[in-house]
C-alpha cells in the first residue's frame, strides 16, 4: 500500500534515506562480488549512485564506494544528461546503459569506466543509475594504462564518448568489438562489463521496491528535503569555522616528462556560510600525465571536506556551500588533448592535501596532518607461459594517515581518495606470474609529532616466468606528506628495481614506464608514512619508548625525530636538552 506524501514526516524520511543508501550498497556488493577483475572483486576500486534526472545532482552513493567519484558521477551524469537534450547524444530508451570514460567529459582517467542507466516510471525518467569500474587495462601505450611520460591523452588509451553499450537490455556486440580490438586482455574484460550492468539492474530492482512502496511523490520529496538538509548541515559545520582567509601548498614530484616540482597552490575563503576555494597560482598545465581535468578537481575538494565532516549526508545538497572556483590556465582544468591518467588516482590527492592543510588552522581539531596520499599504481603486463595466455596486473597500496589532535595516524591506511584496499598477496600471486618476497609495515616512516603519523607499507614482487613491462604513476618520491603545527613530514615514496644484477631508481622517482623485467627481477616499493601533528617534544617518552620497542622506529630515529635519549641499557631515559 502507497503511503500518503502527508506521511513524510521525519521518521519516514529517515526510513526513504536508508533505503536509498542500502539500494546504492547492494550495487557496490554486486559489482565486487560479481567483477573478474582482482582490483574491483578484490581492491573495490569502484563506485555506485543514485542521480538526479533532472540535472544529475547525487541523490545517494554507497558508503563503500570511492569518495572522489560522488562530485565526478554527478558531473558526468548531468553532462550526458545535456548531450542528449542537444543531440549530440542518443536518447535513452528503457532498458539501455549508456558507457563513457572520456575524461573531458566529466570523469578521471581512461581507466575508470562509467555506465549509465536511466529508470524509468509511467514511460519517464525518475532518476538516473550510474558507476564507476577501474578497468586493468584500457589500451594505450602500457599495460594498464598508467602511462608514466605521456604527452596526449591518445596515448593512455581508448577514449569513448557516451554510447549505448546495451540497448534495451542487450549488450550491443559491436561496439563491445570495437572495445575489445582496443584493449588487451579483452576476452577477460566481459566478466567486469557484466558485472557492472549487472549492478545496475540491481539498484533498479531495489529503487523500484522503494518506489512502489512509499510512492514516487513521496520518494521525489523526500529526495528534496534530504538535498535541503545536507545544505543545511554543511553550513552549520562551515559555521564553526572563523571569518577569514586560509592559504596552503601542496606538491606533486613531477609530471613524469619534465622533471620539476608541480605546485597547488590553495586560498580558501570563508564568508557568510559558504567556504571558496581559489586555485590560482597553481602551476599551468603540464607536459606529462599529471593533469587533473575539472570534475576530478571539483571532486577532490568534495571528498577533503567529506573527511573534515564526516557526519554531513552525501548528496549535492553537501556540495552548495562549496565554491571552487574553476583554475583555468593551471594544471587542475585540464582540456584536450592534455594527458590525464594520474588525475584521480595522484594529483585529487594533493588537492585534498592542500584543503587539509588550509583548513587544519583554523580546525585543529578536526583536520589532520597529511596521509599518505598516493595510490601507489603499479602495473605489469606480459605474458605467462605456464598458462598461454598474457596478463596485466594493476597492485594499489596503502600509506601511513597523518596525526591529528586525538591520537596517532592510522597506520597502511587506504587512499585519501577512497576505500580500495590492496589486493590481498595470494589472490595476486594466484592470478599472476609474480611472488611476494616481502610485505609488511614500513618501519620508520611516520612522521614525528606529539602524535605521529601511521606507517605505509613496504612489500617486494619477484617476476617468476616469463617477461613483462613494469610501470608506476605515483607520488610523494620528491616530497613526504605534510606535517602540521610542528609535526614533521612522513617518509617519501620510494621505488627500486632489481633486474638483471644491477639496481634502478626511476629519474622522476615515482614514475616511470615500459620497464623491461625478466624471470627472477624484482620490484620494491616503500609507501610514504603520513604527517606528524603537533611539535614531536611533546610526545611522552613512554609512548616513543613503545614504538622503539615495537620495531617502529630505532633509538637513533628516535633520538633524532623526537628529541628523546635512551641511554643503554634501557632505563628511565628522559629529553635530551
Amino acid at each position: 500500500m502507497t503511503v500518503p506524501v502527508s506521511l513524510l514526516d521525519t521518521l519516514t524520511l529517515s526510513v526513504i534515506q536508508a533505503a536509498l543508501q542500502q539500494a546504492c550498497d547492494e550495487m557496490d556488493l554486486a559489482f565486487s562480488r560479481a567483477a573478474f577483475s582482482p582490483v574491483i572483486a578484490e581492491a573495490n576500486d569502484r563506485s555506485d549512485g543514485i542521480y538526479s534526472a533532472e540535472d544529475g545532482a547525487l541523490i545517494a552513493q554507497g558508503n563503500q564506494g570511492l569518495p572522489v567519484f560522488v562530485g565526478v558521477m554527478q558531473y558526468s551524469t548531468r553532462t550526458v544528461i545535456e548531450m542528449i537534450s542537444d543531440g549530440r547524444c542518443l536518447p535513452p530508451q528503457e532498458g539501455d546503459i549508456y558507457i563513457v570514460n572520456d575524461p573531458y567529459l566529466g570523469g578521471t582517467h581512461l581507466m575508470d569506466v562509467r555506465f549509465l542507466m536511466p529508470v524509468y516510471r509511467q514511460g519517464k525518467i525518475f532518476c538516473w543509475l550510474s558507476n564507476t569500474g577501474h578497468w586493468p587495462d584500457i589500451g594505450g601505450a602500457v599495460p594498464g594504462g598508467f602511462s608514466a611520460s605521456a604527452t596526449a591523452v591518445e596515448q593512455e588509451g581508448l577514449r569513448l564518448p557516451p554510447v549505448k553499450l546495451f540497448k534495451k537490455g542487450v549488450l550491443d556486440a559491436e561496439i563491445f568489438a570495437i572495445i575489445s580490438s582496443n584493449i588487451r586482455v579483452a576476452d577477460q574484460r566481459i566478466g567486469d562489463v557484466k558485472a557492472q550492468a549487472a549492478a545496475l539492474l540491481v539498484g533498479r530492482e531495489r529503487l523500484t521496491e522503494i518506489l512502489d512502496r512509499y510512492g514516487d511523490e513521496t520518494v521525489s520529496e523526500a529526495i528534496g528535503e534530504l538535498r535541503r538538509r545536507a545544505t543545511e548541515q554543511m553550513r552549520a559545520e562551515i559555521a564553526a569555522i572563523p571569518d577569514g582567509t586560509y592559504r596552503s601548498k601542496a606538491f606533486i614530484d613531477s609530471d613524469g616528462v619534465v622533471d620539476e616540482p608541480l605546485t597547488i597552490a590553495l586560498t580558501v575563503e570563508k564568508k557568510s556560510g559558504t567556504l571558496s576555494f581559489d586555485f590560482a597560482g597553481s602551476s599551468k598545465p603540464c607536459a606529462g600525465p599529471m593533469n587533473s581535468v575539472l570534475a576530478t578537481t571539483l571532486s577532490s575538494v568534495y571528498l577533503a571536506m567529506r573527511h573534515i565532516f564526516p557526519d554531513v549526508p552525501i548528496n549535492a545538497g553537501a556540495f552548495e556551500p562549496l565554491i571552487v572556483q574553476r583554475p583555468e590556465g593551471t594544471f587542475l582544468d585540464a582540456r584536450y588533448p592534455r594527458p590525464v591518467s594520474g588525475c584521480a588516482a595522484e594529483v585529487s590527492q594533493r588537492i585534498a592535501e592542500a584543503v587539509f592543510a588550509a583548513l587544519v588552522q583554523a580546525l585543529p581539531d578536526k583536520v589532520t596532518a597529511a596521509p599518505a596520499g598516493s595510490s601507489g599504481n603499479f602495473a605489469l603486463g606480459g605474458h605467462d607461459p605456464a598458462r598461454g595466455r598474457d596478463y596485466v596486473m594493476y597492485q594499489i597500496s596503502g600509506g601511513g594517515y597523518g596525526g591529528n589532535a586525538g591520537h596517532d595516524g592510522l597506520t597502511n591506511g587506504c587512499s585519501t581518495i577512497g576505500i580500495s584496499k590492496s589486493p590481498p598477496v595470494e589472490i595476486m600471486e594466484q592470478a599472476f606470474p609474480v611472488l611476494y618476497r616481502h610485505y609488511a609495515l614500513r618501519e620508520g616512516s611516520g612522521g614525528a609529532g606529539k602524535h605521529r603519523g601511521g606507517f605505509g607499507l613496504a612489500y617486494e614482487v619477484e617476476l617468476l616466468r616469463g617477461e613483462a613491462r613494469a610501470s608506476f604513476v605515483m607520488d610523494h618520491g620528491r616530497f613526504g606528506p605534510q606535517g602540521v603545527l610542528g609535526g614533521r613530514d612522513g617518509a617519501v615514496n620510494e621505488v627500486t628495481v632489481f633486474r638483471g644484477g644491477e639496481v634502478h631508481v626511476p629519474l622522476h622517482l615515482s614514475k616511470e614506464q615500459d620497464i623491461p623485467l625478466q624471470a627472477g627481477d624484482r620490484v620494491r616499493v616503500g609507501t610514504p608514512g603520513g604527517g606528524g601533528f603537533g611539535d614531536p617534544t611533546e610526545r611522552g617518552p613512554d609512548l616513543v619508548r613503545s614504538d622503539v620497542e615495537l620495531g617502529y622506529y630505532t633509538e637513533e630515529q628516535a633520538r633524532e625525530m623526537f628529541g628523546v635519549n635512551f641511554p643503554p641499557p634501557w632505563g628511565e631515559g628522559g629529553r635530551t636538552a
